[in-house]
């Protein structure tokens, strides 16, 4: 134990000289570690904060619900947009034949979107989204209210105008103030605000709340025709004890059933889950994942190089110490060590330096991009482990050459 205190100790004094004598010379090297760990380090940060943004807004959407929509959640060079365009809208009547016939859903709610400006006294707010959606919408979404209430099951089956609008809406029109009972107007009609959705901020999956009307879906049946907007959904959720699989079966031939489809025929609709843009997802950050693996690495190695370089000078400017000290009695394996934990603690240093690099940006483009970069503990350990490794790989070598030097010559070539 003591004899490794007394190598960390002088492999420390030791690497703290390396950086002094020659100042550029251990920047250059260095340079290479850090931009390699600042550029893995950063990638994972942000591949990790995406995800967990992802995490949130699907728990906010609901893991366990089903959208049946017109168009199908994908993308890609094989995506039939052709096919899906001849598609209808799901209509209220799905909605209404759906409450029917499904026996494992939780909760159903027919939404429908448009949007508009919303205007109070001078204020106004534009490109709004406003959703009419039924009654148990507050069972599909999970949110919380600031001010207010939710409608009644009175209200979302007459549809008054009410409304319950987003934090920034609020701000946009009632400048910060109590809006609960105030009105304004949207869609060329009054609306009574009863309720403020809690601020929540934009989420990657999902629109944001923040900026959203909601109103009855009878009320805004009363403005508009259903049948002819874009983009109207059912929303489906099965209750605890039914898994997804045999849950969206029953929705299929459900709707199969509804839309009086042959057994042939292709379906009409699109049932879409969350878990379909996760997956997604998931694939791309992987890529990125890679991608920033290889540009790091490349300067990793850049770094890797420099550490050995200066490993190779510091050998040959104290083979005389190295000679004195295997006269002493040093055992080979002293030396050896010795140059390796010098090497490791070198690339520890550049190691650090990236990593802090990557915490000081984090802080910076969270308050830039209004977004919640995180740096895991995880990230960090990964950071000081793969400095350790490339330590280890580059000082390999000079260490073995210093061990192996014969103690007469060694002193010889200092003389």
């Amino acid at each position: 134990m003591f004899l490794i205190i007394r190598l960390i100790l002088e492999s420390f004094s030791f690497a703290i000289h390396a950086l002094s004598v020659n100042k550029l010379r251990t920047f250059l090297s260095l340079l290479g570690i850090s931009i390699g760990i600042f550029a893995i380090i950063a990638v994972y940060t942000i591949v990790d904060s995406l995800e967990a943004n992802i995490r949130n807004s699907v728990q906010s959407l609901g893991g366990d619900v089903i959208y049946v929509q017109k168009w199908s959640w994908g993308g890609g060079g094989e995506y039939p947009w052709w096919k899906y365009l001849q598609r209808p809208e799901p209509s209220y009547n799905d909605f209404r034949e759906l409450e029917d016939r499904l026996r494992s859903a939780d909760a159903l709610v027919f939404g429908m979107t448009m949007s508009g400006t919303a205007k109070h006294a001078n204020n106004s707010v534009e490109q709004v989204g406003v959703l009419g959606a039924t009654r148990d919408y507050n069972k599909i979404w999970d949110f919380d209210l600031v001010e207010g209430r939710y409608f009644s099951e009175i209200e979302s089956n007459s549809g008054p105008n009410l409304a319950i609008i987003g934090s920034d809406i609020a701000e946009g029109l009632f400048a910060g103030g109590y809006a609960e009972g105030k009105k304004f107007t949207v869609l060329g009609k009054k609306f009574t605000v009863i309720g403020v959705f809690e601020r929540v901020g934009k989420g990657l999956i999902g629109g944001n709340i923040d900026e959203l009307i909601l109103i009855p879906a009878a009320a805004m049946r009363k403005m508009v025709n259903p049948n002819r907007l874009n983009g109207n959904m059912v929303m489906c959720k099965a209750k605890p004890s039914v898994g997804m699989d045999v849950f969206k079966d029953e929705l299929r031939v459900a709707m199969r059933s509804i839309r009086r489809l042959k057994p042939k025929t292709d379906d009409d609709f699109s049932l879409n889950e969350i878990s379909l843009i996760s997956n997604q997802l998931d694939q791309l950050f992987k890529v990125l994942g890679m991608v920033g693996t290889v540009i790091g690495g490349f300067s990793i190695l850049v770094g890797g190089f420099g550490i050995a370089n200066i490993m190779f000078v510091s050998v040959s400017e104290r083979k005389n110490q190295i000679g004195i000290q295997k006269a002493l009695g040093a055992k080979n394996y002293f030396i050896l060590l010795q140059f390796l934990f010098e090497s490791v603690v070198l690339s520890l240093f550049g190691g650090i330096i990236g990593l802090l690099f990557v915490i000081v940006g984090v802080f910076i483009a969270s308050d830039l991009l209004e977004f919640e970069f995180i740096i895991t503990s995880g990230n960090v350990i990964t950071g000081v482990i793969i400095s350790v490794i490339i330590g280890l790989i580059s000082g390999t070598i000079p260490a073995m050459m210093a061990s192996k030097l014969d103690p007469v010559e060694a002193i010889r070539s200092g003389i």
